[in-house]
């Protein structure tokens, strides 16, 4: 139903994503009662909140492994799709009056279903023939994940994670393409960490997220939840680089940092008395670690006009060099803006 209003309102604008835009047949169905559910699980859980988006994506990787989630392919059956609603509602209303939830209306939830349904028909396609035949003809590929590797459900600060494979390795599973025809991973990095919901971060600092939120900076694209705020952590870059295999990175929002006289980075943490370079499995763990930090001096001028690595300020790239070394991958993006003319390639 979202996808629908998403498509719709691109439209208005003159943009056709029909023909241009397709959806595996064997992708599983977010549907209304999976928020329903997935926002009264959050509120049960008082001050042990998850900091879900409320979207609805967890209670629909439940019913993926339980083996009774709805898949695109179902909307192309519009009889079958009704029976599996209608069935799917009323297990989902028993649930909610358990938990105390209201239930969902199935009549109007199977009607919105269906006429979503319709009007996706045309874009439903086996996604992981149309890859393999774009790849036979020699197409250029850029896979996208959409969280960061730390909301990763194997890799990530668990719980407090999303419920998908969000590291390079997503890209495999996700659609079909064999591990050995990925020919590079990007690791795309803020010049300093953000994180939206509860979770360990070490390196969180109050004074930078005031100063970041101030200038209209770091809000939830789902939410428009204000992020958490704090320096580099070294740490947790390098393991994601370990993880993913970075080729390379793409550092974002070094303009953010422009106006700091001094930017610490960690480069390591402290628990127990004992200094890691890698982060813990425990979230408890990771709560009680300390970063570890090694100061920079700022650049303290505006880079946002820059549209060259040349005409950094020198501060500013022995910053990236820094960044580069602690995650172990050579920088080769870097953007001071939301602008694509803000993104250049180090040369």
């Amino acid at each position: 139903i979202s996808l629908v209003s998403e498509i719709e309102g691109l439209t208005t604008r003159g943009i056709a994503p029909k023909g241009r835009l397709f959806v595996s047949d064997s992708a599983h169905l977010v549907l209304p009662y999976h928020r329903r559910l997935d926002e009264r699980l959050e509120s049960l859980r008082g001050k042990g909140k998850l900091g879900t988006t409320g979207r609805g994506v967890g209670p629909a990787y439940v019913d993926k492994v339980n083996r009774t989630g709805l898949r695109v392919h179902d909307l192309l059956d519009p009889r079958e799709l009704r029976n599996k609603l209608q069935e799917r509602i009323e297990e989902k209303n028993r649930l909610l009056a358990f938990l105390g939830g209201e239930p969902i209306n199935p009549e109007e939830v199977v009607e919105r279903c269906c006429e979503a349904a319709e009007f996706l028909r045309e874009m439903v396609v086996n996604t992981t023939i149309w890859l393999a035949e774009a790849m036979r003809d020699g197409k250029d590929m850029l896979f996208e994940s959409a969280q960061g590797s730390f909301l990763d459900i194997d890799f990530g600060t668990y719980p407090y994670v999303t419920s998908s494979n969000t590291t390079a390795g997503g890209a495999v599973t996700g659609t079909g393409v064999p591990p050995h025809r990925i020919d590079r991973v990007v690791g795309c990095l803020k010049a300093y960490t953000t994180r939206v919901g509860a979770g360990p971060m070490p390196v969180e600092c109050a004074e930078l997220a005031d100063l970041l939120h101030q200038r209209g900076r770091e809000f939830g694209a789902t939410t428009g939840r204000a992020r958490r705020c704090g320096w580099f952590d070294g740490v947790m870059s390098r393991y994601s680089g370990l993880i993913n295999g970075f080729d390379e990175l793409a550092v974002t929002n070094l303009d953010g940092l422009d106006t700091l006289e001094t930017i610490p980075v960690c480069v390591a943490y402290e628990w127990q008395g004992r200094r890691l370079s890698y982060p813990p499995a425990s979230a408890a763990q990771w709560e009680e670690c300390v970063p570890v930090y090694k100061e920079f001096q700022g650049w303290r001028q505006p880079t946002s006009d820059v549209r060259r690595y040349a005409d950094l300020p020198d501060l500013a790239k022995q910053y990236l060099d820094a960044l580069a070394e602690l995650t172990g991958s050579p920088v080769r993006l870097v953007s001071v803006g939301a602008g694509r003319e803000q993104t250049f390639l180090v040369e």
